[in-house]
């Protein structure tokens, strides 16, 4: 048999399988509404189960292919046949392979009853047709196999009542085009059960005792509520007309009040349903006690705010517990907001939403062009498709982490992404309009009236809270009663406002070791915008906040920001600017090597002067063989080795790249500009090191005083060679959380389908960034971080600000929220160190 559909796990491409009703709970228990478990036997099952009847007859023979055109105004016929067919159903055999699996996928759950509720998907309807929701009815039975399967046979025998059929019939629907599910869940006696409506101008709520069965055959009148929309109160309440209740007889009814008097129920024992009559004073009672009213109303608050003003839900408050459990057992949505739960769940890359036509991309290979502001959909994006990426509104991927490619460019863009969103390419149609939110990592299909009326948070809005903002003031004055340790901090602020250019104590603090952090000031220095709120205003953090670029057009916008310089300056995917799509040997093999020099020069100048005289620390080329695709013939690597020639071994391989770098560097130093320095990436030893310092030194770079000389620690080995490497000439390092972590957990880093397991918080993975920075503070050198993690998860912040980091890099959208959780980090810091002095 197929595979079951587990709620919690229904994709998009699942809908016909599953049918409506569970594809709508599933949705909306993704998003984290409240939904009991459960799993769904998909609409192939009974195609299977259809074709296995064994009968002779034509009618019975045909079914699965069969449209069943009847006389419908024949109603003696109509009859004869459904009773038939029905009778045919019942009485066939369900596989024990589909009843061990349905049980096996029960045994978990802790009750002695199911429910199975029909699940239906088929073409629209014709105009005027009435709808058809209730047309089936959802089956109660015991958990014994037996009861499963005469519960199961009993849903499918619906499809073909006589009123099913009629209605098939009217409403020009082929009965093959009719996928019918059932969604499998466990159910519990209820407190009370009820229905929610939902418009403009007001809400309905309806209540009754026990499970929505007496209300859903019309047996009681239910208590109505009232609720204005806006202010969520409720305007008016009617005690409605309540004499009976519906429980489950499994001798689970605690809390239920069962009278002695029951009303016998039809096979009541196969079931497992019993009728009990109200008291008095229940009748006499509102259902819904005020406590869960309120919560109801919050709950449909929510659903209204998220999926627009017009929905239908059912409800039940389960007796699981004594306070009863709040679950949406049903929703319904006109086709107007039907298109808002229509999504793909992915990873969410690049924080903001936006709107826009999809523009779909089914090969790996990079298109020419991409019109302007489109949301780019893609099976995967490589570095060389940077250029093209600027004319983007917003990127979706099928494949890769949240340190892939994709999403990193992305996030420098400053444009919303998704990522290892499968099947995008399939499901996605070009030019169709999309929402996308990249912070849930959720792909929404838009009706195209929907106007762009979501968040859009676009690059100028990411920097927003900064704009015009310096953050270089005077730090407020040092307490007395502060111990050492604090006030060597204090110190490092009265450094970050420009009062000192030096720290007296620098002996002690990795910051003041490193002279490309030591300013000149600025006339600007010392002003505040009158936009920036307080908060920013006092916190002024120690710790030096660094930007990760790659684009000179985003320099302006960046220099807005209240950083220190930039802390990594990607340079493979700086120059795919200038690269005109050729690998920089290309250009070197055809003599070109004089204009690659010139346009590579340039390139960084813009960065130097542009932050001048905050330092730029510049990462040498970090290409893997397969992420520019004209290399093929230059590079020897395995298109799939996930590493390739990376980082300084490459340099060892052919260095003539490596020295044009060299050479432009030089440049720009000869141009004026001492504030540029070198990290050099992916070193696997200490002799691809002693290499580069080498041709380091030949290139003349340090004879610039201040000129420093990096290396990544992204590669293990560093963190049992770090002394050597310092030895060798190493003058700081910069943690790149990303390699670190993919190399540690042995996780690939662009897969996303291991995204939980891709995880930069991973103790293995914090011990050796504690490590790292104990050891640079050991050695006497500055040590940053680069890697996505303190973007990612600012909570890491205050262990890496205890450990004593020197500067923390981060893209430009995350600096807002980076700089602020540097400042708690500080202050609680000092707050610590002050009440252990008071102690």
């Amino acid at each position: 048999m197929d595979k079951l559909y587990w709620l919690e796990q229904i994709k998009l491409l699942d809908r016909a399988e599953v049918g409506d009703k569970a594809f709508y709970l599933s949705r909306i228990m993704q998003r984290g509404y409240p939904v009991l478990s459960g799993f769904v036997i998909p609409a192939s099952v009974l195609r299977e189960f259809l074709e296995n009847l064994n009968s002779s007859e034509t009618l019975i023979a045909d079914l699965p292919n069969s449209s069943l055109h009847l006389d419908v105004g024949n109603w003696r016929q109509l009859q004869q046949v459904a009773e038939r067919l029905r009778q045919e159903i019942i009485s066939a055999t369900v596989s024990p392979e589909l009843l061990t699996a349905i049980s096996q996928a029960t045994q978990n759950w802790e009750t002695q009853c199911l429910i199975f509720r029909p699940s239906l998907t088929f073409p629209t309807l014709k105009h005027g047709v009435a709808n058809i929701s209730g047309l089936l009815d959802s089956q109660i039975c015991h958990c014994e196999q037996e009861a499963i399967a005469s519960a199961l046979k009993q849903t499918w025998s619906q499809l073909f009542r006589a009123r099913s059929l009629l209605c098939w019939q009217q409403a020009g629907i082929d009965l093959q085009h009719i996928n019918l599910a059932i969604l499998v869940q466990p159910i519990h006696n209820a407190l009370a059960s009820g229905l929610v409506s939902t418009n403009s101008s007001h809400w309905e709520i309806q209540a009754s005792y026990g499970l929505g069965i007496a209300i859903a055959h019309g047996e009681v009148l239910p208590d109505v509520y009232y609720i204005q929309p806006e202010t969520s109160i409720v305007q008016e309440q009617q005690l409605g007309y309540k004499l009976l209740a519906y429980c489950i007889n499994n001798n689970e009814n605690s809390g239920v009040d069962v009278q002695s008097t029951s009303i016998s129920l039809p096979k009541q024992d196969e079931s497992g349903l019993q009728v009990y009559l109200l008291t008095e004073a229940q009748q006499q009672a509102y259902a819904l006690p005020e406590e869960c009213l309120q919560q109801l109303i919050r709950l449909t608050n929510q659903l209204v705010k998220e999926l627009g003003k017009h929905l239908t839900l059912e409800w039940t408050i389960s007796q699981q517990t004594l306070s009863g459990t709040l679950y949406i057992t049903q929703i319904s949505l006109p086709q107007s907001e039907v298109s808002n739960l229509h999504f793909i769940k992915g990873l969410g890359a690049a924080t903001g939403k936006i709107t826009a036509p999809a523009h779909v991309i089914h090969s790996q290979q990079r298109p020419e062009q991409l019109p302007k502001g489109v949301i780019l959909v893609a099976p995967a994006i490589t570095p060389n498709w940077l250029p093209i990426l600027e004319q983007a509104a917003g990127i979706i991927t099928e494949y890769g982490g949240i340190t892939s490619h994709a999403a990193i460019l992305a996030r420098e863009l400053g444009i919303p992404a998704v990522v290892n969103a499968a099947s995008a390419t399939t499901v996605i149609h070009n030019g169709e309009q999309l929402l996308i939110d990249g912070d849930k990592g959720e792909i929404y299909r838009l009706n195209t009236e929907v106007q762009q009326e979501e968040t859009t948070r676009r690059q100028s809005d990411q920097f927003l809270p900064f704009l015009s903002f310096s953050h270089h003031t005077t730090p407020s004055n040092q307490s007395a009663s502060i111990p050492e340790a604090a006030k060597r901090l204090q110190n490092r602020n009265y450094l970050r406002a420009r009062v000192s250019p030096l720290l007296q104590n620098g002996s002690e603090s990795s910051a003041a070791l490193n002279p490309a952090f030591h300013h000149t000031p600025t006339t600007n220095d010392n002003t505040v915008s009158s936009t920036t709120n307080s908060s920013t205003k006092e916190s002024i953090i120690a710790t030096q906040l660094l930007v990760n670029l790659s684009q000179p057009s985003l320099i302006e916008q960046v220099l807005s920001l209240p950083i220190d310089g930039v802390g990594l300056l990607r340079s493979e995917l700086m120059v795919l600017n200038i690269l005109e799509g050729q690998h920089p040997l290309n250009w070197l093999t055809n003599g070109r090597q004089d204009v690659l020099l010139e346009r590579w020069y340039e390139q960084i100048l813009q960065f130097a002067q542009a932050f001048a005289p905050q330092p730029v620390f510049y990462r040498s080329l970090d290409w893997r063989s397969r992420e520019l695709q004209s290399s093929s013939e230059n590079l020897q690597s395995s298109p799939q080795s996930m590493l390739g020639e990376r980082g300084t071994f490459s340099y060892l391989v052919n260095p003539a790249v490596f020295e044009l770098e060299l050479a432009a560097l030089a440049n720009v130093q000869q141009s004026g500009y001492t504030n540029i320095h070198l990290i050099l990436p992916f070193v696997r030893t200490v002799e691809e090191f002693d290499f580069c310092r080498q041709k380091v030194e030949e290139a003349r770079l340090n004879r610039v005083p201040h000129f420093q000389l990096w290396m990544m620690a992204e590669v293990p080995s560093v963190l049992f060679l770090l002394p050597e490497y310092v030895k060798a000439g190493v003058q700081g390092i910069s943690i790149g959380t990303n390699d670190l972590t993919q190399l540690l957990l042995g996780v690939d880093r662009e897969q996303g389908q291991f995204a939980k397991a891709f995880d930069e918080r991973h103790p293995a993975v914090m011990n050796a960034v504690a490590q790292l920075i104990r050891t640079a503070r050991e050695l006497g050198i500055p040590c940053s971080i680069c890697g996505q993690a303190p973007a990612l998860y600012p909570e890491i912040i205050d262990h890496l600000i205890k450990w004593g980091i020197t500067s923390i890099s981060v893209e430009p959208e995350a600096v807002a929220r980076t700089y602020q959780a540097i400042a708690r980090a500080e202050q609680r810091l000092i707050l610590e160190a002050a009440r252990r002095q008071m102690q």
